[in-house]
């Protein structure tokens, strides 16, 4: 299996800290745990192209950063003023941040904790260590498994926090589960939709992209949402 379980054994260990640490904590483990994961690739054998991470890639992937990041701006810039959908941005979690608590969540805690680590470890590590051994199908199904597993902890508080969900499951212990399980799902194809990013534009950077202008962005009207007027 090569690094295949070693690099599984260490996000494992990425998942316990950071759903454990205190907020000072967070970033510093997720840009630890994404250098090990890179560590761990490179004595496996992979190559920075394998990783999404290699030169030839660069630009093709900016391109199709940009495109991506613009596209969920968009749609975000119109969802708040609906209201079938400005629900959904009414979480409980970001109403009470301050200016201060929010600039450091969409441009730290996001891009450099959340993002680099997920996107290291389930576009970047895994998909080339599982694509090199079974191929892209197999990459993308087994990567993106993982992927909505890792969601399983921070999605238990949904029905609390996310007006949306409330509506949708309820509240209690079944209605806790549901949401998990939905949150699970749901993570998981967007996992898929992330490789496939990944797959076509031969770059990390798309799927970082996307990544980041859906949580960073989404604070940030999730915030003005909860705002007066």
């Amino acid at each position: 299996m090569g690094m295949l379980l070693p690099a599984v054994a260490v996000l494992a260990v990425a998942h316990a800290l950071v759903n454990r640490v205190g907020p000072g904590l967070y970033v510093p483990v997720c840009v630890a745990a994404a250098a090990v994961l890179v560590l761990l690739a490179r004595l496996g054998g992979i190559t920075w192209d394998e990783l999404g991470m290699g030169r030839s890639s660069v630009r093709r992937g900016l391109r199709w950063g940009l495109v991506l990041a613009g596209a969920v701006l968009a749609v975000y810039a119109v969802a708040p003023a609906l209201p079938f959908t400005r629900e959904a941005f009414v979480d409980r979690r970001v109403a009470g941040l301050s200016a201060g608590e929010l600039v450091y969540r969409v441009f730290v805690r996001v891009p450099f904790g959340t993002v680099l680590l997920e996107e290291v470890a389930f576009r970047g590590v895994l998909w080339a260590l599982l694509r090199r051994r079974w191929g892209t199908g197999w990459a993308t199904a087994g990567s993106s498994v993982l992927f909505g597993l890792w969601h399983i902890v921070p999605s238990r508080g949904l029905t609390r926090s996310n007006a949306a969900v409330e509506a949708v499951f309820g509240t209690g212990g079944s209605a806790v589960a549901l949401s998990v399980g939905a949150a699970v799902v749901g993570t998981g194809l967007a996992g898929v939709a992330f490789c496939e990013v990944r797959r076509r534009s031969g770059s990390l950077i798309p799927p970082v992209a996307l990544h980041c202008a859906l949580n960073s962005a989404g604070y940030a009207l999730a915030w003005l949402v909860a705002r007066p007027g």
